[in-house]
């Protein structure tokens, strides 16, 4: 994993294309965090896609960003006597 030590913008414009992030970054509201993985950035933007798109995100909007581990292994749905799955 990279340092952490590197300020936001420097961690982002050097940091590896495909490793998982989470960028903190202001919007009109207040602040929100994008997770997922680094596809690139410029001078200007990054971008990260989610799991739900590709979210590219104004450095100059950025007030956080560091690398983070993979995700956990998502958890199997454990089946009961007969093959039916438990009620939710």
């Amino acid at each position: 994993m990279t340092p952490p030590h590197l300020p936001p913008r420097q961690f982002l414009l050097t940091a590896e294309p495909g490793i998982r992030v989470v960028v903190r970054y202001r919007v009109d509201d207040g602040l929100t965090d994008a997770l997922g993985y680094l596809l690139g950035a410029s001078e200007n933007s990054c971008t990260v896609r989610t799991r739900r798109s590709d979210v590219e995100i104004p450095l100059a909007m950025v007030i956080a960003a560091k690398e983070v581990p993979p995700p956990p292994p998502r958890r199997q749905a454990v089946r009961r006597e007969g093959g039916s799955l438990p009620p939710a």
